[in-house]
């Protein structure tokens, strides 16, 4: 059972080298803020700190510089703009993502939406070690997904339609991993080198590249720091509500098994990735071993 122990044992709540301030994280889910969100922040960071405002690396605000007597009235003053305190510490902490399919022409899946979602229902939960969860609409990966606990990347595996390539060579030229070359007159597809990002598919002047299925891949266990770690595969999945319910199952087993005082990185094999793999892999419709691909 969970006790609330008050706003100074938030994790957004962070002493800073100078112990008689502390700095105020805000939960931003997605980096998304709307302009009166924005100027809202900026009078209680001028009332309550310095009058300046500190952006982080996982798409959250800081107001530094604040004095704990005033924890109490800048928390509500927080709440009521519609950007409450956000965490920091051993929990699921702010959820980030790049601009997906809103706005990114490299996207292939709307990673804002999922973010929000995902906020919604895992956001502050206490766990036995920091979780941070990342998306990236592509496999270009501006947000790093899999230099988190969690990561999910958008992809599409192309397919050409037989019998009608031109061999224009325009998706040669727009594949960034040499995986794509014009033989015979018709353009073929090395498997093993693609990364399944998709440009081939929007380059193709004739509309002959083809998306087999748009898919998300999940990634465990990696993460940023001084010794930074690749995220292992999990699985791939082809819906929003796939996501979201193996997200919730990878935080339960978290939750439920992992040790504090270290790094989830660092526990991996210990709790049993890969029965855990072979576990939820059974429990979510259509999902696919990561790695595999899907006809």
């Amino acid at each position: 059972m969970q006790h609330e122990f008050g706003i100074h044992m938030k994790g957004g709540v962070i002493t800073e080298r100078d112990p008689d301030f502390t700095t105020i994280r805000i939960r931003v889910p997605a980096g998304i803020l709307t302009t009166e969100q924005l100027r809202g922040i900026a009078k209680i960071a001028k009332r309550y700190g310095t009058g300046v405002v500190h952006c982080t690396t996982r798409q959250s605000v800081e107001i530094p510089h604040v004095n704990p007597a005033v924890l109490k009235r800048l928390a509500q003053q927080l709440e009521k703009n519609g950007t409450p305190v956000g965490s920091e510490k051993d929990e699921v902490v702010n959820i980030i993502s790049c601009p997906g399919t809103e706005r990114c022409k490299y996207a292939n899946i709307d990673t804002i939406s999922l973010a929000k979602r995902i906020d919604e229902k895992l956001f502050g939960k206490v766990m036995p070690v920091k979780m941070r969860i990342g998306l990236s609409g592509c496999p270009n990966a501006c947000t790093s997904p899999m230099l988190n606990e969690i990561g999910i990347i958008g992809r599409i595996r192309p397919i050409r339609t037989p019998g009608l390539c031109t061999g224009c060579g325009s998706c040669v030229q727009y594949c960034k991993e040499d995986a794509i070359r014009i033989r015979n007159g018709i353009s073929e597809l090395d498997e093993e080198k693609c990364v399944q990002c998709g440009m081939c598919v929007k380059s193709c002047s004739f509309n002959l590249l083809k998306s087999l299925h748009t898919h998300y891949l999940i990634t465990v266990g990696g993460r940023r720091g001084r010794h930074p770690k690749i995220g292992r595969e999990l699985m791939t999945v082809e819906t929003e509500d796939q996501v979201l319910f193996a997200v919730e199952k990878i935080i339960d087993w978290v939750y439920r098994r992992a040790w504090s005082g270290r790094l989830l990185s660092e526990q991996l094999d210990e709790l049993h990735f890969g029965k855990f793999r072979d576990e939820i892999l059974k429990q979510v419709p259509d999902a696919g071993a990561a790695g595999t691909v899907k006809n």
